[in-house]
């Protein structure tokens, strides 16, 4: 197999519909996963819908043309002059708007941009993306991760989170595929036919249109992050920014590098780790993770499990419905009810009811206004994750080559896993970085950061990364937010995450 056949089966290794309609990005990764493995199983909601089509032509790889669209004067029409609730002693740049991907179906995105109050014009641009699919990055990634503010309890005032990654480089967070969050498609057909294909596709028209919009943007180093099912969304986009600058013949996108959290990339060693994970952090029976290990298969285009398998999968789930698998130590949301006064907020004490404060902020005329979001009146409230995406096409069982890709392009790539995940969790992002047999440059080690080990890496040949950061979940800058800007710092700088040292002790 050539290497150019192997990155193609990143995008088309099997066409899949599914029913997706989640609160959260575990529900929709769970609805993804369960169409994939567990097409005959009880434990699929009734209401999803799953079938296999015909497999995509995996010989010829065509790069679609990409409309431009005239920016001018859009930049200033998207300028935030202030968010409702916002704290009155920060002042950001801030910009949000929409960008069209598609004008014949009338596909746009809603984005929403933050400068760096610091040097906004020589640190670069790092483009966020959730997962899902069909997950929000203004929900997740802005409200609740790494953006400026963080909703209070009230639903309507914000507060300032302080560990931003806005000190470090001028942030785009982006709602994609059409109908996540603000972003919409006047063709109604587009909701049944999303899938990584056209979202990677969709996002690189947003992202060559938006550097027309911010032409001071187009010869900035760019970075590509995200967590969950950006684990797709980041190299498939990565992907065609490097396939369209070699068709080009020059830099029409200024990639430097990806960064990926608790990613999906590899569906077999994903699933085989998150039952390893269970067992040896005692939420299952050591035996129950052995005996699924030998009753399932979660080899490629497996999507059915014989009965021994499927009665096993159902005692580990129902292990972990009263625990939020996103962070297992963590406590669960039991009254999201809004308050009248904002309860006390720290951006140290990651409350879990948050997407409700956001679902609520996020609802508000008056804020969506400030926001020039929902401009045509979207006929759907805005939720954290898409419940008018009632299909997706296409999801490949791994992505490991557009890894090896990017190192073999140059490019920086960092793995990082918060360590008490159980949805996507270290043990799982292991085992997949261990299958490309890297040689290991600097093995595992202990990272610091404000006197403290900030979680354990490893450095291999070729310069990928791979790193958890310690005490946090799913949603690593929700629960550690200190070390996730440590974690950033360092990746965007190009230097090594420091050796954690004990502290001295006298006799």
């Amino acid at each position: 197999m050539t290497a150019g056949h192997s990155i193609l089966l990143c995008f088309f290794v099997f066409f899949l519909a599914i029913q997706i309609a989640a609160k959260n990005q575990k529900e929709a990764l769970d609805a993804l996963y369960k169409a994939k493995f567990f097409r005959n199983s009880d434990a699929a909601d009734s209401s999803e819908f799953f079938f296999r089509n015909e497999a995509a032509d995996q010989n010829t790889e065509v790069l679609p043309t990409v409309e431009i669209h005239d920016q001018a004067g859009r930049k200033q029409q998207d300028k935030i002059e202030r968010l409702p609730g916002q704290p009155p002693r920060v002042e950001l740049s801030q910009y949000g708007g929409y960008v069209t991907v598609n004008k014949t179906a009338g596909r746009a995105f809603y984005y929403y941009f933050v400068e760096s109050p610091q040097n906004k014009t020589s640190l670069p641009l790092l483009l966020w993306l959730n997962g899902g699919p069909g997950c929000s990055s203004l929900a997740f990634g802005a409200m609740a991760e790494l953006g400026p503010f963080r909703p209070r309890s009230d639903g309507k005032t914000l507060f300032h989170n302080r560990f931003s990654w806005i000190h470090v480089a001028n942030v785009l967070f982006l709602e994609s595929p059409a109908g996540v969050g603000f972003s919409y498609s006047n063709t109604t057909s587009d909701y049944q036919n999303n899938g990584d294909k056209n979202t990677a596709i969709d996002n690189y028209a947003f992202l060559v249109n938006w550097l027309e919009r911010f032409p001071e943007y187009k010869d900035r180093d760019f970075y590509i992050s995200g967590e969950s099912y950006a684990g797709h969304y980041v190299p498939q986009l990565a992907h065609v920014l490097l396939s369209h600058n070699k068709k080009a013949g020059k830099t029409i996108v200024n990639l430097k590098g990806i960064i990926i959290g608790n990613a999906v990339i590899n569906d077999e060693t994903d699933e085989i780790g998150r039952y390893d994970f269970f067992a040896s952090h005692a939420l299952i029976a050591d035996q129950t993770a052995n005996d699924i290990k030998k009753y399932c298969d979660f080899s490629p285009n497996v999507m059915e499990q014989n009965s021994q398998c499927i009665a096993l999968s159902n005692i580990a789930y129902s292990n972990m419905r009263m625990i939020d698998v996103y962070n297992i130590y963590y406590p669960l949301c039991l009254n999201s009810s809004l308050t009248h006064l904002p309860k006390k907020a720290s951006v140290m004490n990651y409350d879990p009811c948050s997407n409700s404060y956001t679902n609520a902020y996020l609802n508000q005329a008056e804020v969506q206004w400030a926001m020039h979001a929902n401009v045509t009146k979207l006929t759907h409230d805005w939720e954290p994750c898409s419940d008018v995406i009632n299909g997706w096409s296409d999801s490949p069982s791994t992505v490991i080559p557009l890894l090896q890709e990017f190192m073999d392009n140059g490019l920086r790539v960092w793995v990082f896993s918060g360590d008490t995940d159980g949805r996507v969790p270290i043990t799982s992002t292991k085992d997949s970085i261990a299958s490309m047999k890297l040689p290991v440059k600097k093995s595992w080690y202990p990272w610091s950061v404000n006197n403290e080990v900030g979680g354990y890496a490893e450095v291999y040949e070729g310069e990928l990364t791979l790193a958890t950061v310690r005490g946090a979940g799913h949603e690593v800058p929700s629960f550690q937010p200190r070390r996730a800007l440590a974690l950033i710092t360092h990746f965007l700088q190009g230097t090594r995450l420091p050796t954690a040292t004990p502290p001295s002790q006298s006799l």
